[in-house]
């Protein structure tokens, strides 16, 4: 079998004994949602990003500048929303951290009762989502996914962040064996990329073809089986339950 189908097979049907154990696919199904909410934030909500920040720091660099079609008030609201979700993902992981199972399932009941809130939001007031509704919902979404990064970042399954693609696209290029890397990974980081793809793609579709609630349907769902996932997972022992040491 080539490398990078062995690769990817190995994300998508792991080794319970390898470091990293049942996360990885559990990774790519959170990045699946990270482009769900992202079609939705970016189209439906005015040029802003709920999950990948540094689109709404750039968007932020525009709005001064007076670009139109940009708000300096929902990327900063976008930003501050994260940063708190953030927060409370960091006082998760810091309660949780002896065992990486539990962990993942406090962080995701806390993300699917925001998403779900939000899908409440759509339900209740119906589109276009402006105003005070546009803004709850980039608050209900942006504290969700601040609390899927914090977590991602401190399970550190690595090329599976569930958010930032740079660093993934870059390394299947500068890692490889072309550029006399030991070898990319790549694999791993093309199925990483392709969930974003698909999340994104499928919201989009959705919200472009009058189904503005779908994507967040999605979301909550894909949500719901890997919250009953975790719980499963909760429950076990093994060396992947152990915190990672940071160097």
């Amino acid at each position: 079998m080539p490398v990078v189908l062995r690769e990817a097979w190995t994300t998508l049907v792991p080794d319970m004994d390898d470091r990293h154990g049942p996360l990885p696919p559990l990774m790519l199904a959170l990045t699946v949602v990270t482009g769900l909410v992202d079609a939705v934030s970016y189209l439906q909500l005015g040029r802003v990003f709920v999950a990948n920040m540094t689109g709404n720091v750039v968007f932020s660099g525009f709005a001064f500048a007076g670009a139109p079609g940009f708000s300096l008030a929902a990327s900063f609201v976008a930003l501050g929303a994260f940063a708190a979700g953030a927060l409370a993902g960091g006082l998760i992981v810091h309660h949780s951290h002896a065992h990486r199972g539990r962990m993942l399932l406090h962080a995701l009941c806390v993300e699917t009762l925001c998403v779900l809130a939000a899908l409440v939001v759509t339900l209740i007031s119906g589109s276009p989502y402006d105003g005070g509704v546009r803004f709850a919902l980039i608050v209900l979404l942006a504290l969700g996914l601040g609390v899927q990064n914090a977590v991602s970042r401190a399970l550190a399954v690595p090329d599976l962040t569930t958010t930032v693609l740079t660093l993934t696209i870059t390394g299947i290029a500068s890692d490889g064996r072309l550029a006399g890397g030991g070898g990319s990974r790549a694999g791993r980081r093309i199925l990483s990329a392709a969930a974003m793809l698909a999340g994104a793609l499928v919201g989009a579709v959705a919200v472009l073809h009058g189904h503005p609630t779908l994507p967040l349907v999605l979301a909550v769902a894909i949500l719901a089986v890997v919250c009953l996932a975790a719980r499963i997972l909760a429950r076990a022992d093994g060396p992947w339950t152990l915190p990672v040491v940071k160097k």
